[in-house]
């Protein structure tokens, strides 16, 4: 058994990591090593403790990737589309066009059927892919680079934070009812970190229950916003 002093599973990898993120049930995890080529995204099981790479071709940079929240799918961002794979069938389902060439953000709605990305020229592009592959919706209301955006999993909220030292608060509301279009309303500016060195706030994540939101910058803060 492990002690507190060491980890459980230790994984080796030959490119620095950018983002980790999990499927849902807690057995499956993805990283993406932006300059890993065609090994940039890995996909890796814990019960097995195997690791496979699932996009040999690679189809440009990968800036992020999530798991669909209930179905097999895997969506991958590089800086100019979401390609949308079917893990099930191993075959690609959709490719939305983000109508932009600096993607570097991912969040797919708790739905599953909506997801919005972040942009380095400061937009937040929201894909409602019941409608179309092309954006739904896109705000610009950062003054620099976004660099994370986050929906939380229980309340109709979306963030995104950016280099310019704020985090933008969003109401966004999906509704059950596929004729009735997403609703998205700016609710709050959130600012107290500082910018260093060109950077402002890193990254951004809700709390999994309560409607809390914390935030990582680069002035070495990492912050928890309540109200």
């Amino acid at each position: 058994g492990s002690t507190a002093e060491q980890p459980c599973i230790e994984l080796q990898q030959k490119f620095a990591i950018k983002q980790v993120t999990w499927h849902a049930r807690g057995d499956y995890f993805a990283t993406v090593a932006p300059t890993g080529g065609t090994a940039s995204v890995l996909v890796h099981q814990l019960s097995r403790q195997a690791s496979q790479n699932p996009f040999r071709k690679n189809k440009g940079r990968v800036a992020a990737v999530e798991f669909h929240p209930t179905k097999p799918f895997f969506f991958v961002a590089t800086q100019h589309h979401v390609r949308v794979y079917n893990l099930a069938k191993q075959s690609l389902a959709k490719k939305l066009m983000s109508g932009t060439t600096s993607v570097c953000s991912l969040a797919v709605h708790p739905g599953g059927d909506n997801l919005v990305v972040g942009t380095l020229d400061r937009k937040l592009v929201w894909f409602d892919m019941d409608l179309s592959t092309k954006p739904y919706k896109t705000i610009q209301s950062h003054e620099h680079a976004i660099q994370q955006v986050a929906f939380h999993q229980g309340y109709p909220l979306v963030a995104s934070c950016s280099d310019d030292a704020t985090v933008h608060v969003f109401h966004s509301m999906v509704y059950a009812d596929l004729l009735q279009n997403p609703l998205i309303v700016p609710v709050k500016i959130l600012r107290g970190h500082s910018m260093f060195d060109h950077q402002g706030v890193l990254d951004c994540v809700f709390h999994p229950t309560q409607p809390w939101l914390f935030t990582a910058g680069a002035d070495k803060t990492i912050r928890l916003w309540c109200n």
